[in-house]
């Protein structure tokens, strides 16, 4: 069988024994949380500010347009999730639907994907904590506030990301269970802050703020200083601040009940989100002029500030200060079990597979903390932000695909939630996430395949032959 085309079957349950085993403790509140742990983070806190820089108010449609976008490929993750409740996410269900090479791909991209949002959510939470610092009289030196890579004169490394990034690392390998638990409460804290932003807002909302609704217009185009503005560019940034959900894919062997369970992970976690987003942009939008919030790093805080709410501003940076790392540990945790099962498969080195007795993977939990502070430590936030996004739209694509594919194939199939329309959502999600992609700065597009090159190397080089498929 040509390693090209060569598939595992999509009964066929990943030969996990021993420690090479991930152990069922997960029920859907915990996925529940997984997955709004991960989607409200650095993308409603940090890149509200930046969006609103590409495309004025308009950037309420960039919202609207990422997350039906996101909706659509959630309702393919969560027919894919139940019919392969296996870890790897995307990368698993390519390997069913379109083969090795294809499953390769998509799984060295998730590699990027999630190793650069943990990178990009340390950067955000970064910059609320020098902010929660400042007021408190307490700055950094400009060497260990910025990274070497931002430009800004005398930064060398950006020490808090960096610590912040080992300091989830260290949760994570307490144990899954225990660390789901704590991502709960921390959500729950998250949450609770926005909530009081919007409230707190609300008294100063102006709709004269929103004309002119589009001043860079709709589509994606480069602006007088050649970077890109446009409700599409911006869609393609913000698009980080949605996807999340399918780190909840990732934990399937390690829920209780997956059919029910994973389905009420996956939309429930994207319908909460979606309506949040949606009231918090409306209200920064409406409170305060998007020309001033646009260029803060902690814009919520900031819009707080300017309307006399200092003790507030200060609680929501310490809000987020405490609860963006849930961001953080809901993406190391995807990232880890995609490196498990590539590694369970032969694809990667199976000494990567092994897992602690408390069930947590501690050679690629590492392996991904020390790779993903090394990023935050010198890169700046917006190109983290769209090279985690390629490596997304990637995988998104792949599992509608692997969906629709599937469906032709293998109609006769048990699944446990059936996406409704799937002759029309799943090719609406293909060509929404290919759209979004092409939005992307060409930068971004060369980085992303510059990438997915080495890890083609590494493929051919070595994974192809040691793949547990090859070896029969």
């Amino acid at each position: 069988m040509s390693f090209i085309t060569r598939r595992r079957a999509v009964d066929q349950r990943p030969a996990a024994q021993g420690e090479h085993a991930l152990q069922p403790t997960l029920r859907w509140p915990h996925l529940v949380a997984l997955g709004v742990g991960a989607i409200v983070g650095t993308g409603i806190y940090t890149l509200t500010g930046v969006g609103a820089g590409l495309a004025g108010p308009g950037v309420i449609l960039s919202f609207a347009i990422a997350g039906l976008v996101c909706m659509l490929a959630a309702l393919c993750y969560a027919e894919m999730a139940t019919l392969m409740p296996h870890a790897g996410s995307a990368y698993s269900y390519s390997y069913a639907g379109m083969g090795e090479l294809v499953a390769w791909v998509i799984g060295w991209s998730l590699i990027l994907e999630y190793t650069v949002v943990c990178s990009a959510v340390a950067v955000g939470w970064s910059g609320y904590a020098q902010g929660f610092l400042e007021a408190r009289g307490l700055v950094l030196p400009p060497a260990l506030a910025t990274g070497l890579l931002t430009g800004d004169p005398g930064g060398l490394i950006n020490l808090p990301a960096v610590l912040i990034t080992l300091a989830v690392a260290g949760v994570l390998l307490v144990g899954v269970r225990e660390s789901a638990n704590a991502n709960i409460a921390l959500v729950v804290l998250k949450l609770s802050a926005l909530l009081a932003f919007v409230v707190l807002t609300l008294p100063a909302f102006d709709p004269a703020r929103f004309s002119p609704f589009l001043p860079f217009g709709f589509a994606a185009h480069a602006g007088a200083d050649g970077a890109p503005q446009g409700v599409m560019a911006a869609a393609a940034l913000i698009f980080f601040a949605f996807y999340g959900f399918d780190a909840i894919s990732t934990a399937a062997e390690e829920a209780k009940n997956p059919g029910r369970d994973l389905t009420l992970g996956i939309i429930g976690s994207m319908v909460a989100c979606a309506v949040i987003y949606m009231a918090v942009a409306a209200a920064a939008l409406g409170a305060s002029p998007w020309q001033a919030f646009s260029k803060s790093d902690e814009p919520l805080a900031f819009i707080l500030r300017s309307g006399g709410h200092d003790l507030a501003a200060t609680l929501i940076a310490a809000a987020a200060v405490i609860a963006l790392p849930t961001v953080i540990m809901a993406f190391m945790f995807g990232q880890s079990r995609v490196f498990f099962a590539m590694a369970r498969d032969g694809l990667l080195p199976r000494g990567l597979a092994r897992v602690s007795p408390r069930g947590a993977p501690v050679r690629v939990t590492l392996f991904t903390a020390i790779l993903a502070s090394v990023i935050a430590g010198a890169a700046p936030l917006k190109l983290i932000a769209e090279l985690a996004n390629a490596g997304t739209l990637a995988a998104f694509v792949a599992t509608a695909l692997s969906m629709m594919i599937l469906r032709m194939q293998r109609p006769d199939l048990p699944r446990p939630f059936r996406t409704p329309l799937w002759w029309i959502v799943g090719p609406l999600a293909a060509a929404g996430c290919l759209y979004l992609f092409w939005s992307l700065p060409a930068l971004t597009r060369w980085l992303f395949l510059g990438w997915n090159l080495v890890g083609l190397v590494v493929y051919l080089a070595w994974s192809r032959r040691h793949s547990v498929l090859a070896r029969g």
